[in-house]
C-alpha cells in the first residue's frame, strides 16, 4: 500500500482543502475551546475550525502531511499548532480537550478501541467527540473512499461501545454523496456521531 507520507507529497492534495461536509454541518455542536484532530492528514478540518476561532491542534502520523498543513494554515492566515505521532502510542492526556475530531481516521479494530476509550479520559467535562468514518457497507457500495479491510471500517454499534462514557447527541449510519478530493468521493456509506462527555464528571 501507498504510504501516507507518499500520498501526502502529491501535488494535489490527497483529499482537498475543503473541510469535511458532516464537521461543517455539525460545528455548532461543539464546545467552545481547543480542539484535537486526530489523523488530521493534511489540516483541511483543523484550518477550518481555526479560522471559526477554535484554538486547535492537528495531529498525524506523518510528518509530510503536517507540513502540509502548516502550507494550507499559512495560505489562510491562521494559525495551529502540529504534532507528528503514532496513535497507539501518542499521550492525548486527560481532561485535556474541549472537543476531539476524527475525519475518516480508519485504524484496526483493536487499535481503535483504545484509541476510544483514551479519547473519552481526554475530553474535559462538556467535550465533544465528533467522528465521520466509513462503515462495513462500505465494502459494497460504488463510491470510492476508505480501507479495504472490514476490521478497519466501524458501524454504530461498535461506536457506541467503543465510548462508553459520552452521550451521544447524534448518532446515525447514512448513504450520502462525499466529494473530497482524489481519494473520496461517489455514494458511500458513513457513520457520523457527536458525542458529549457528561459535565459531572
Amino acid at each position: 500500500m501507498q504510504s501516507w507520507d507518499e500520498r501526502f507529497g502529491q501535488a494535489d492534495l490527497a483529499y482537498g482543502d475543503r473541510p469535511n461536509d458532516f464537521l461543517v454541518e455539525q460545528v455548532g455542536a461543539l464546545t467552545p475551546g481547543n480542539c484535537l484532530c486526530i489523523a488530521e492528514g493534511q489540516g483541511r478540518n483543523a484550518v477550518w475550525l481555526a479560522a471559526q476561532g477554535f484554538v486547535v491542534t492537528a495531529m498525524d502520523q506523518s510528518p509530510v502531511g503536517m507540513e502540509r498543513a502548516r502550507e494550507l494554515a499559512a495560505r489562510r492566515g491562521v494559525t495551529l499548532t502540529k504534532q507528528t505521532g503514532d496513535l497507539s502510542t501518542w499521550d492525548m492526556g486527560e481532561a485535556r480537550w474541549d472537543n476531539i475530531v476524527s475525519i475518516f481516521g480508519h485504524l484496526p479494530a483493536a487499535l481503535r478501541r483504545d484509541v476510544h476509550a483514551r479519547v473519552v479520559k481526554a475530553l474535559t467535562p462538556g467535550g465533544t467527540f465528533l467522528l465521520e468514518a466509513y462503515t462495513p457497507e462500505q465494502l459494497e457500495m460504488p463510491g470510492k473512499g476508505g480501507p479495504g479491510e472490514k476490521d478497519m471500517l466501524p458501524d454504530l454499534a461498535a461506536l457506541r461501545e467503543e465510548l462508553a462514557g459520552l452521550d451521544f447527541v447524534l448518532a446515525r449510519e447514512i448513504h450520502r454523496e462525499v466529494d473530497e478530493g482524489l481519494y473520496h468521493h461517489g455514494l458511500s456509506a458513513v457513520v457520523q456521531i457527536v458525542a458529549r462527555k457528561p459535565t459531572g464528571e
